[in-house]
């Protein structure tokens, strides 16, 4: 029985191309729920909001205008894989509260171990990695260095607003 490949997906943006390796072995619940967004088109139009660019870039929730997208329901926090918040990796965004991640993604610009499961306490319990870039980051570097401002109540957003035009899976 050959194991099965972990499902790919193109992100076009604005500024290019990302093709991401999702880690269904390890996060089988963090990918089902990212490829269930993919599958209906929900970030299609939506943007990067959030940008640091000695920390990450946060897409996958929110428009150019800062209005948050409907979401489907939160999902258990997979943090504690043994993956690392390291430079290319995606995550998945949530409050403060352990399993509050639904849309809302980030790719790590640099490594960011404090990120990483350390505990049970919602404070040391991290941000589950789901993903690698594969191709494109060129493209993630690029948008870490675009201009930021506030919006609508918002720090960090992108003056000119960053696309993710598609997300689609990339069939062998």
């Amino acid at each position: 029985m050959s194991e099965a490949k972990n499902p790919q997906v193109l992100m076009e943006t604005s500024m290019g191309n990302v093709t991401i390796e999702l880690f269904q072995d390890k996060a089988p619940i963090s990918t089902r729920n990212f490829l269930s967004y993919v599958k209906d088109g929900y970030y299609d139009g939506l943007t990067f909001h959030r940008v640091i660019a000695s920390f990450m870039i946060q897409g996958g929730g929110m428009d150019e205008n800062m209005q948050p997208k409907k979401t489907k329901f939160a999902i258990k926090n997979e943090a504690a894989n043994g993956l690392s918040n390291k430079r290319g990796t995606l995550a998945m965004a949530r409050t403060s509260v352990v399993d509050s991640a639904t849309s809302q993604f980030f790719i790590n610009v640099v490594d960011n171990p404090f990120l990483d499961h350390q505990g049970k306490t919602p404070d040391r319990f991290g941000y589950a990695v789901f993903g690698q870039v594969t191709a494109g980051m060129e493209v993630v570097d690029a948008i870490k260095g675009v201009k930021t401002g506030s919006k609508a109540g918002h720090s960090d957003v992108p003056v000119e607003p960053v696309f993710i035009t598609s997300v689609k899976v990339v069939e062998d």
